[in-house]
């Protein structure tokens, strides 16, 4: 990180949203969001309507943590990049 602005990403070149993790505590965001899309992917499997939809709710709610916690702490934020 060049800058001690507490950013966790950076910014995109070009569109909307957070680019890569730019300190430990986003690549720790990144790797906790993958590893609970993995977890309701399994729970999609099982045969029981209960864990899809339990699977449906823990990865939209994954979702939208990471879209906060993300928007909060991005470097220069959220804004559109031509």
């Amino acid at each position: 990180m060049d800058k001690k602005d507490g950013a966790w990403f950076r910014q995109k070149k070009f569109g909307y949203g957070a680019g890569w993790p730019i300190a430990w505590q986003g690549w720790l965001v990144l790797a906790l969001y993958i590893g609970t899309a993995m977890i309701a992917a399994l729970l999609w499997e099982s045969q029981d309507d209960v864990y899809e939809m339990a699977a449906v709710i823990l990865f939209i709610g994954a979702t939208i943590a990471l879209i906060a916690v993300s928007r909060a702490k991005t470097r220069g934020g959220w804004r559109w990049r031509p």
